[in-house]
């Protein structure tokens, strides 16, 4: 079978689709050229000193990670120079990050979540990198944090890295989604999986379950119902899967099927739901949308929420169609 690389991939899809723009093209190329140097600093482990914790904490109050520090920098050093960016916002960085003066400002603006399941870093378990791309606004002088708050229908490209066995890049530019796979020996990222699909029913869910006791009624509903199985109203076993990297379950979930929740809780009203809309919900919305399946709040799209903050959190239900309609259903009733 020809290879396809990333570069081959993303030209042949702009004369096919007119989606690419040459300015998109070299920001999604040099995203996954930053993604295979951290895969590099990961795949060292301790050779590399790069595992434990940083001894700081992130503007979301959560320890920082060495290697939290090290992606970022990786990713902000790698995209602030080529001149198709305005701006960045990371999950790290309490406010977003300006493209030095001496550099050219480009039309896009790059979110990212540098590196997503640090708990999971010094135990060898797969973690990853999320990124999500917005056009700068008509007529934007100097970027704002006002610029970013766009809801994620207007995201024009979305993908994420995960580093596993395999490191892969997973990417969507609105017109399907394709999984590329980092051969290590020629250092270039090769088209493996074309056009993911999300099968529309599962038989697997995945949610962090010593939350029980602090979770609302319809997610208490659902989830006793899968619980019961094959004696209970659903009328069939199902199995749970929890990797807390939501890189990890989502890739498991976009190659054969099952729902993540991440929903709201009792414990703090003014909290509402852990995972971050615009660095972690909004792409991988707009990723599983794009495979066939489905991303809500328990309420709504979670691409049609309009952000007031950038480091705005949001309860999360995506995946397979037919499942996240179902808990979404429990929450509206």
């Amino acid at each position: 079978m020809k290879r396809v690389s990333l570069t081959q991939y993303l030209v042949e899809e702009q004369r096919q689709h007119n989606t690419i723009p040459a300015e998109l093209r070299l920001l999604i190329e040099v995203v996954a050229r930053a993604c295979k140097t951290i895969s590099h600093s990961v795949g060292k482990g301790a050779l590399g000193d790069v595992l434990g914790s940083a001894q700081s904490e992130n503007v979301q109050g959560e320890i920082q990670k060495k290697l939290d520090i090290i992606s970022n920098e990786i990713l902000l050093e790698a995209n602030e120079w080529g001149g198709h960016l305005a701006a960045m916002a990371s999950e790290e960085m309490e406010t977003i990050h300006l493209i030095p003066n001496r550099y050219p400002q480009g039309e896009y603006m790059l979110l990212f979540d540098p590196l997503d399941g640090s708990s999971n870093i010094d135990v060898n378990v797969s973690i990853g990198t999320i990124f999500s791309v917005l056009k700068a606004p008509e007529g934007m002088g100097k970027p704002t944090e006002q610029d970013f708050l766009q809801p994620g229908v207007k995201q024009v490209a979305a993908g994420y890295a995960v580093y596993g066995p395999q490191t892969q890049l997973v990417l969507t530019t609105g017109n399907g989604v394709n999984c590329f796979t980092l051969d290590r020996e020629m250092g270039s990222w090769v088209l493996t999986q074309r056009n993911m699909t999300i099968p529309a029913t599962t038989r697997e869910f995945a949610i962090n379950a010593s939350n029980a006791r602090h979770w609302h009624a319809p997610v208490k509903r659902y989830i006793d119902e899968l619980l019961a199985g094959s004696t209970g109203p659903r009328a069939a076993d199902f199995n749970m899967r929890w990797i807390a990297s939501m890189v990890a379950d989502v890739h498991r979930i976009l190659n054969r099927g099952g729902i993540f929740m991440y929903p709201a809780d009792a414990r703090d009203p003014s909290v509402p739901g852990k995972l971050r809309l615009m660095y972690e919900a909004n792409p991988m919305a707009f990723i599983v949308e794009q495979a066939g399946g489905a991303a809500t709040n328990g309420v709504k799209r979670i691409m049609e929420i309009q952000p007031e903050k950038l480091h705005q959190r949001v309860p999360v239900f995506l995946g397979s169609r037919d499942e996240v309609a179902l808990v979404t259903s429990y929450h509206q009733k």
